[in-house]
């Protein structure tokens, strides 16, 4: 009987002793993760029900659409209704190396 409680108090020791660099490793997975996000936006286009990543070519294209539509405001503070029209020009218009949103 003695032997069962010094596995289970080894068991024991040795979960204590790995928990906290345990959740220590997932803490730093989590933040990258968040980097990750911060670092590239994407918004979701309703209408045509794909997701667009924001990136230097399609702050590019925003920009020719802002300058076409006489928009001044960035694209996370239009309301839906003229994100929707962006996201309906962009179609219309994708970059030249064929790459369609």
């Amino acid at each position: 009987m003695k032997r069962i409680y010094r596995y289970v108090g080894s068991f024991l020791l040795g979960v204590a002793l790995i928990a906290p660099a345990r959740i220590t490793a997932d803490e730093n997975k989590h933040e990258n993760r968040g980097q990750e996000k911060k670092q590239q936006k994407q918004y979701y286009d309703r209408s045509h029900r794909d997701y667009h990543n924001w990136d230097d070519r399609e702050d590019r294209a925003y920009q020719n659409w802002q300058q076409e539509n006489h928009e001044n405001r960035a694209f996370s503070r239009l309301n839906r209704r003229r994100q929707s029209t962006y996201w309906t020009w962009r179609h219309e218009h994708p970059d030249s190396d064929g790459d369609r949103h």
